[in-house]
């Protein structure tokens, strides 16, 4: 059932050239060069600390290891991470 209500929403947003990621509840990340992360449409922090975060989404838990994070903006659902990046890990919804 889960599967049918997803293929529709895709459907829908396909045909109405709809923005995917907000229709499926998927995340949007944006990086900028090495120093700095938007993650647009999460579900909130999990984890938070120098070296490492996990943010909740839609798809899952999105890992991002590093050095020296800092939040330098957050609100609604959108937060933005500085700091140097080393990798992006989705650990999905399974």
């Amino acid at each position: 059932m889960k599967d049918k209500v997803y293929s529709t929403k895709q459907n829908i947003a396909e045909k109405l050239d709809l923005p995917r990621d907000i229709i499926l509840n998927m995340p949007k990340i944006t990086v900028t060069g090495g120093n700095e992360i938007v993650i647009e449409n999460h579900k909130g922090v999990v984890l938070f600390g120098e070296n490492q975060v996990k943010i909740n989404s839609g798809v899952g838990l999105i890992s991002i290891y590093g050095e020296r994070f800092e939040i330098l903006f957050m609100g609604g659902s959108t937060i933005t991470i500085g700091g140097k990046f080393k990798s992006i890990a989705y650990e999905g919804n399974e």
